[in-house]
């Protein structure tokens, strides 16, 4: 016998007033509760320095936690725009409830963000944002003090090849004439031209450099990004933008080990794991005067002075060389997950800022997940 069920029907939605507890339509297990819980005690210790950038009198603003836990939620959630964030925050429970925003407050205009690069968002305090957050790490002992992992990549300038042209302006007026014939997509024809950053610059962005990553790749207008990972549990120690013709990578990697051991009390190098880009004779030789051991890919048939046998023939050596790989996993999360694959902002600086909160965001992931483990 077929049992027939009564047809349920669609409840029109209501025009009076309704409460929402945002806090009680967040289930208790999502993962997004340990993280805002590391966001807040970060946060808590900002707090000074947030009261130092606002005046005591005049009209409230945006609160900065507020758009500093954007930007995570930016990153976390793969948000190509701050527009398109602020569109989604007026309609998004689980948003407002992780920025402490009321529902009956919705989102608020995304100019706040322009408004505050220089001071909220700066490069200076996302740096801090970021330290903290990595000492959340070690203050649960889960990041090591001892063992890094250096490496390097390269962001995409949000500048577009077109606007890369010679110094001493003399194709100001070809691409005066490509504008004309179209002025929102022009095409501007270098064919045959040879053009190197000695000659030429980006009108568009000034602080990015036609570079390629090795021999056979196209060059492309780009930052150099430099990473340090600690060999614990493979959380990011630092993250910094760099020019990457002016300074190259063995360089970065031997100043972010000196400015990581400065920054965090107890922190002192002993081993730095990195691929054969690093076997050269001055990142040797910086290492072994650090007294730190240099863990790094030999090329094959080359000798550098400071790395022989009595080096890589040692089971810490071996270790180091299997663990470094996992650095290519946070470069792939920020420039996929978060988004850093191309910067969506003019200049060095802007773009220093987004990074440290997109590295800060896979720290605070990682820290999540191995709560979660423990």
């Amino acid at each position: 016998m077929r049992l027939k069920l009564m047809r349920g029907k669609p409840q029109a939605q209501p025009d009076f007033l309704t409460v929402i507890n945002l806090n009680q339509s967040v289930p208790a297990n999502h993962p997004l509760r340990a993280i805002k819980r590391q966001v807040d005690g970060v946060l808590e210790k900002l707090s000074p320095l947030f009261d130092e950038l606002y005046a005591g009198a005049g009209r409230g603003s945006i609160p900065p936690e507020q758009l500093l836990k954007a930007r995570v939620l930016t990153a976390l959630y793969s948000v190509r725009s701050e527009r398109l964030f602020c569109d989604q925050l007026g309609y998004n429970l689980l948003w407002l409830w992780f920025l402490d925003r009321e529902f009956s407050e919705g989102s608020f205009d995304h100019s706040v963000f322009a408004k505050n690069y220089e001071r909220v968002l700066s490069a200076d305090v996302a740096q801090l944002f970021f330290a903290e957050v990595y000492d959340l790490s070690r203050q649960a002992g889960w990041t090591s003090d001892e063992h890094f992992t250096a490496d390097g990549t390269l962001i995409e300038s949000w500048a577009s090849l077109k606007s890369f042209v010679r110094k001493d302006g003399a194709d100001e007026k070809k691409v005066r004439s490509a504008k004309g014939e179209d002025p929102g997509n022009p095409t501007v024809d270098f064919r045959g031209e040879k053009r190197c950053n000695a000659t030429h610059h980006s009108t568009t962005d000034g602080d990015s450099v036609l570079y390629r990553k090795a021999k056979g790749k196209e060059a492309k207008l780009t930052f150099g990004a430099h990473l340090l990972m600690e060999n614990r549990n493979g959380l990011c120690a630092d993250f910094t933008l760099h020019n990457p013709i002016a300074e190259p990578e063995p360089v970065m990697a031997l100043r972010q080990l000196d400015t990581h051991a400065k920054l965090h009390r107890g922190v002192a190098p002993k081993t730095v794991g990195a691929d054969k880009n690093y076997h050269q004779k001055h990142f040797i030789s910086g290492c072994r005067e650090r007294e730190v051991i240099p863990h790094v890919a030999c090329k094959t048939g080359v000798k550098v002075a400071g790395l022989d046998g009595r080096t890589t023939q040692q089971s810490s050596y071996t270790t180091s060389q299997r663990i470094r790989k996992r650095v290519e996993e946070i470069i792939g999360w920020i420039k996929t997950v978060g988004g850093l694959r191309r910067s969506r902002y003019r200049g060095l600086e802007r773009t220093q800022a987004w990074g440290y909160f997109v590295a800060s965001t896979y720290n605070l992931l990682r820290l999540a997940r191995l709560g979660a483990a423990a």
